[in-house]
């Protein structure tokens, strides 16, 4: 059995934790948060961009911590899952490996590559597993053009685009928007990781956007280029949507043999169009991706997948990586190649 000790009960936190109920061979044995109420149990005031409320839990048998130095001296935590802003994710991290525990980060991995490295140095020095939580991988919709990928069923990728489109949060202030990266890392940084898990880091990438004076990208479209590689790939998002659409992310994915297409917007799954003129809704992988996406976590700390995770620490410091290229394009206004290591 894993043991699992949540740090920040937001929404995420909160996500995590209903999620691990359906999670075989884990339990949630200890929460850090310094909110009174949360720590009685009472979420319902926290919530997120999908489902509902965080409603009210019985924490018996949970160890409830007041500071994360408490949990992480918790004998009865063996993972930690850190959910807390990513300002925070370098100090918890390694605070968490100097304690011996493994730990489930929260994407993205850092707002910086030299904090990402630290972060990974110090996983290898205390010998325990370091993962980051990039969640999209393990979405039905999403899941499924890896499985006709990996299959071969329609031939290669030719052509795709992917789009994650919101409406700039109300919530938000200037000093909230820095130390969340803004949209091209936040918004982002979940198509730019799907990306590079399904053909590997492009080799430059030229990006157009909204660039405030201040730096910020609040809207992009990348055209990521592959050497020797005849494929058209781009993606854009940003925050420029209004309300009444606060949400959409969706894709057209071209192979050789079929057209796959969806978007969340349409309130239905993906379509396969394919080469005998028909359309059809294909089956999805899998069912609910923070359950998919947490077993794999538990799994690999419990012992029982072997080999490297999809959930490596590196792949997700190579999804910064291009984030932070895209922006850098952006800003220039040129093409940028994308370093190595």
């Amino acid at each position: 059995m894993v043991k699992i000790g949540i740090v920040g009960v937001g929404f995420m936190g909160v996500t995590h934790y209903k999620a691990f109920e359906k999670v075989k061979g884990a339990k949630v044995t200890a929460i850090f948060t310094r909110n009174p109420k949360k720590l009685r149990g009472d979420w319902r005031q926290v919530q997120g961009n999908f489902g509902g409320s965080g409603g009210m839990h019985s924490l018996a048998g949970v160890h409830c911590h007041d500071t994360i130095d408490a949990l992480l001296a918790d004998d009865a935590v063996d993972l930690v899952d850190i959910c807390l802003p990513t300002h925070l994710h370098p100090e918890s991290t390694l605070d968490a490996f100097r304690a011996g525990k493994h730990v489930l980060l929260e994407k993205p991995i850092s707002l910086e590559l030299a904090e990402a490295d630290r972060m990974m140095r110090a996983a290898k020095k205390a010998r325990r597993h370091f993962l980051v939580a990039h969640v999209l991988r393990f979405f039905p919709e999403f899941a499924l053009i890896k499985e006709l990928a990996d299959s071969g069923r329609f031939g290669r990728i030719q052509a795709a685009h992917f789009k994650r489109i919101i409406s700039k949060p109300a919530w938000k202030n200037p000093r909230e928007i820095a130390r969340m990266g803004g949209p091209a890392i936040d918004l982002h940084i979940h198509d730019a990781d799907f990306v590079q898990y399904l053909f590997g880091m492009p080799s430059s990438v030229t990006t157009q956007g909204v660039v405030r004076r201040s730096g910020l990208v609040e809207h992009l479209n990348t055209h990521y280029h592959f050497e020797r590689a005849l494929r058209a790939i781009s993606a854009e998002a940003g925050w420029l949507s209004q309300q009444a659409c606060p949400f959409e992310h969706g894709y057209d994915v071209y192979f050789e043999g079929a057209a796959l297409k969806f978007n969340s917007s349409w309130g239905k799954a993906p379509v396969l169009l394919t080469a005998d003129g028909k359309s059809v809704s294909p089956r999805l992988p899998g069912k609910d991706a923070f359950v998919a996406e947490l077993q794999e976590a538990v799994d690999v700390i419990g012992g029982r997948k072997k080999g490297k995770s999809i959930l490596a620490a590196e792949s997700a410091r190579n999804s910064l990586n291009l984030c932070l290229t895209e922006i850098r394009s952006a800003q220039v206004g040129r093409n940028v190649k994308v370093k190595k290591g």
